[in-house]
């Protein structure tokens, strides 16, 4: 849908579902911005950034991905019109956009395997660059998540950082010197389906066996809580539990629950040992963890380096691990930090 600007603002964002939050003020001058952007399975973030860096506002959209995602870069792009109208910015103000989406991001700007989006291969940059007849660039979700973390989070300061996103999945990003390691096939840093159990007899989402994502992300650890729980444990307050979330078995954890530390155990034990082999492939300034499971803090932090400094050569035992910090914004930060990188370049 795309309504006059001359339209009701509180009617459009009503219509549209746009959430908006203001970030500082702004004044009408002919200082140059950009937009960074983080497509997700239900919604997009949106944010306005001077090109020094600095996000002046944020807000949403939501994710339309019936008939295959057809019309999500559409909505994007009225939506950034829109809020260039409504700032009275002129078009030589804005520098460009910085989008990011799962999937693999080809160098061509076309984004390829984005299933939760219902997309086999969408030429992103081409479709927002004749739309919005601006600079684009495009990037993979994760490496987008690492760089805004590099940027303005839990990475500041680094150049050479190795982030793991903990969540529905296991996510990862490598990025060296302070540019993204994307690889000659869009898969470096893939944590997530690195082997770690050679044993194990369930097959991962991927096709393979024993992969970190197995037991390090939230379907991974409710796995192994519930296998753990076939034992009768009576000793658990999670005997009986319905609905068993990642949450519930975190704060059990927290609480000192004897099976929910187990489980932990589990995780932290994959994940350990896969970042010690990172370590001595990659040799990073830093590990930050993001995801909603390191939303637990300290515990997950302190239970995977227990098991990755016995795995990793001694130069790489101090390799510091850190929290992420820039929450779901983090992508939305890397995007427009890649689009400030390459304007740079030229």
């Amino acid at each position: 849908m795309d309504l006059s600007y001359n339209e009701d603002k509180e009617k459009r964002r009503r219509l549209t579902g746009e959430k908006t939050i203001r970030c500082c003020g702004q004044g009408e001058n002919m200082e140059k911005y950009g937009f960074g952007v983080d497509v997700g399975g239900t919604s997009c973030k949106l944010g306005l950034f001077t090109d020094s860096g600095k996000l002046m506002e944020k807000w949403e959209i939501p994710t339309d991905t019936s008939e295959q995602g057809e019309h999500i870069i559409e909505h994007v792009a009225a939506s950034l019109e829109r809020r260039q109208r409504e700032r009275g910015l002129a078009d030589e103000q804005i520098i460009g956009v910085g989008i990011d989406t799962p999937g693999i991001a080809g160098r061509d700007g076309v984004v390829r395997g984005a299933v939760n989006l219902g997309w086999e291969a969408c030429p992103v940059q081409e479709q927002l660059k004749m739309r919005l007849q601006k600079k684009v660039c495009v990037c993979n979700d994760a490496n987008a998540a690492a760089l805004g973390e590099l940027w303005q989070g839990g990475g500041r300061g680094y150049r050479d950082m190795v982030m793991v996103t903990l969540g529905t999945g296991v996510g990862g990003a490598v990025i060296l010197n302070g540019k993204v390691l994307a690889g000659a096939h869009g898969i470096a840093g893939e944590i997530g389906h690195m082997t770690v159990f050679h044993k194990e007899i369930e097959r991962c989402v991927c096709g393979k066996y024993g992969c970190v994502e197995q037991y390090a992300s939230a379907k991974g650890l409710i796995r192994i809580t519930r296998k753990l729980l076939e034992k009768k444990d009576p000793y658990t307050i999670l005997v009986d539990t319905p609905e068993l979330s990642a949450k519930q078995i975190l704060d059990a954890a927290k609480r000192g629950d004897r099976l929910a530390l187990d489980a932990v155990e589990v995780l932290g034990k994959a994940l350990g040992s896969a970042l010690a082999a990172v370590a001595e492939v990659i040799d990073p300034e830093v590990f930050v963890i993001g995801g909603g499971i390191a939303g637990a803090g300290e515990i997950i932090l302190r239970i995977v380096q227990k098991y990755y400094r016995p795995d990793v050569l001694p130069a790489g035992a101090d390799i510091p691990f850190e929290l992420a910090r820039l929450g779901n914004d983090a992508g939305m930060y890397g995007s427009m930090k890649l689009l400030l990188d390459t304007s740079e370049e030229k």
